[in-house]
C-alpha cells in the first residue's frame, strides 16, 4: 500500500504548477497543477473556460517574455527551469480578423494629379482622405471605393491630414504653413485658413474625445519649432507651445490630457493644455527625434467607434464609450511612448512614471523614419532607411522579429 506522501508525489511526478496572470500581473485564480504534456491549445481552452467566455477567444502565452509554443515539458527540458517552482504563464489576447485574406490590390483609387504625401482614415472607418503634392484634398467613399469630393483652397502641397474623433471635422495642413478645416459632409472649408506657423506644417493631433466631446481642439506642429493648439469653432490659435529651439518634427495628444512634441533638437516635451505650460522633458536621443507613437493611439483616434459601427445621438453618450474604450485599452499600466530617432535607435518611455525611458531599442543600421503601436498596444513596428520594418515587444521593447524590403528604404506605414 501506498502512503498518502507516496500517492501525491506519483500524482504530481509529470506535472508542473503554473499560475496564469493576464499582462498586468493579475492571477487568473489559484496557481494548478497541470500536465507536463499541456500546450497552446490546452492552455487556451483552460482560460477561456475560467474566464467564462461564450466564445472561444485567441490567446497567445509566454514564460519570461517568451512566447510559449512548445509544451510544457519540453519548454521546461530546454530552457532548465526547476518544476519544484510555481511557473507564472502570462496569457495574452489576441486580435480578431474577421475579414478577407490580402493576396491582391483590391483597388486602384485614381483622381490625384500629383504624388499622394499623407492619408488618413476616418474614425468609423467608412471613408478615407488624401493630401497632395497637387494641393488639394480628396476625400473617398471605402465602401464603393469612389470620390466623394475634392477639397481645393491650399496654395501649397498638403503634407499633414488628421479626422477629428468624433468624424465631424478633418484638418489638413500645407508646406506653406497653413492650416484648414473641411466639413467632411460636403467637402467644404470650415471657414478662412488657419495661420501663425512661419514654417510648413509637420504633424497634426487632436484632443481625444474622451476628454472633450464634442471635438474641437487639435495641435499642429511645424518646421517653426512651435506647437500650437487651435480651437476650431472659435477659428483661432489659443495656446502657442514654444520652447524647442529646432523644427518640431511629429506631436501627440495624449489620452492623459498631455501633448508630446518631438523635435530636431533631440528632446521630446510634454505639455499640459490649459495653460501651455511644460510639464517635463524626455532626454536620451543623440540626434533629431523623427516620430512618436502612443500605446493608445489606436483608441484615441477612433474615439467610440469600433467594429460594431454603432453611431451615437449625443456628445455624452460619445465621451463615455470612448473613455471605457480609453480605459480598458490602457489596463492597469501607464500610457506608453515610444520615440524613434536619427540616432538608429527608439526609446520607451512611460512618461508619467518617469522622465527617464523604460527601455532603449537598438538593432537598427541606419536612422529610424517611423515608428507605430499595433491597435491593441502589444507590439511596436519601426521602419527605417536600412531597408528594414522590424517587429518590437511594445511591453519591454524586446526584439522580436525582422522584415527585409528588399532594395528600398522604408519611410512609413
Amino acid at each position: 500500500m501506498m502512503g498518502v506522501e507516496e500517492e501525491q508525489r506519483e500524482a504530481t511526478t509529470n506535472k508542473v504548477m503554473c499560475l496564469l496572470t493576464d499582462p498586468d500581473g493579475t492571477p487568473l485564480g489559484a496557481a494548478m497543477y497541470l500536465p507536463q504534456n499541456a500546450g497552446h491549445q490546452q492552455l487556451q481552452q483552460m482560460v477561456n473556460k475560467l474566464l467564462n467566455n461564450e466564445e472561444k477567444l485567441p490567446y497567445a502565452f509566454y514564460i519570461s517574455d517568451q512566447e510559449l509554443i512548445v509544451p510544457l515539458g519540453t519548454y521546461l527540458e530546454k530552457n532548465k527551469v526547476s518544476v519544484e517552482k510555481v511557473l507564472s504563464i502570462v496569457y495574452q489576447p489576441q486580435a480578431i480578423f474577421r475579414i478577407r485574406p490580402v493576396n491582391r490590390c483590391s483597388s486602384t483609387i485614381s483622381g490625384h494629379t500629383e504624388a499622394v504625401l499623407s492619408v488618413a482614415f476616418s474614425p468609423d472607418g467608412k471613408h478615407l482622405a488624401s493630401g497632395s503634392g497637387d494641393t488639394t484634398v480628396r476625400l473617398w467613399d471605402l465602401n464603393t471605393q469612389t470620390p466623394l469630393f475634392t477639397c481645393t483652397g491650399h496654395k501649397n502641397w498638403v503634407l499633414c491630414i488628421a479626422w477629428s474623433p468624433d468624424g465631424k471635422h478633418l484638418v489638413s495642413g500645407s508646406k506653406a504653413g497653413e492650416l484648414q478645416c473641411w466639413d467632411p459632409q460636403t467637402g467644404t472649408p470650415s471657414g478662412n485658413p488657419l495661420t501663425g506657423h512661419k514654417k510648413w506644417i509637420t504633424g497634426i493631433s487632436w484632443e481625444p474625445a474622451h476628454l472633450n466631446a464634442p471635438c474641437r481642439r487639435f495641435v499642429s506642429a511645424s518646421k517653426d519649432g512651435d506647437a500650437r493648439i487651435w480651437d476650431v469653432p472659435l477659428k483661432k490659435c489659443i495656446i502657442c507651445l514654444s520652447g524647442h529651439t529646432l523644427a518640431v518634427t511629429c506631436v501627440k495628444w495624449g489620452g492623459d490630457g498631455v501633448i508630446y512634441t518631438g523635435s530636431q533638437d533631440c528632446t521630446i516635451k510634454v505639455w499640459e493644455t490649459t495653460q501651455g505650460k511644460l510639464i517635463k522633458e524626455l532626454k536620451g536621443h543623440g540626434h533629431w527625434v523623427n516620430s512618436l507613437a502612443l500605446s493608445t493611439e489606436y483608441v484615441l483616434r477612433t474615439g467610440a467607434f469600433d467594429h460594431t459601427g454603432k453611431h451615437y445621438t449625443s456628445p455624452e453618450e460619445m465621451k463615455k464609450v470612448a473613455l471605457e474604450r480609453y480605459n480598458k485599452m490602457k489596463g492597469n499600466g501607464p500610457e506608453r511612448l515610444v520615440s524613434g530617432s536619427d540616432d538608429f535607435t527608439m526609446f520607451l518611455w512611460e512618461p508619467s512614471v518617469s522622465k527617464h525611458p523604460k527601455t532603449r531599442m537598438t538593432g537598427h543600421q541606419q536612422l529610424v523614419n517611423h515608428v507605430y503601436f499595433s491597435p491593441d498596444g502589444q507590439w511596436v513596428a519601426s521602419a527605417s532607411f536600412d531597408k528594414s520594418v522590424k517587429l518590437w515587444n511594445g511591453t519591454t521593447g524586446k526584439f522580436v522579429a525582422a522584415f527585409r524590403a528588399g532594395l528600398q528604404t522604408v519611410g512609413f506605414f
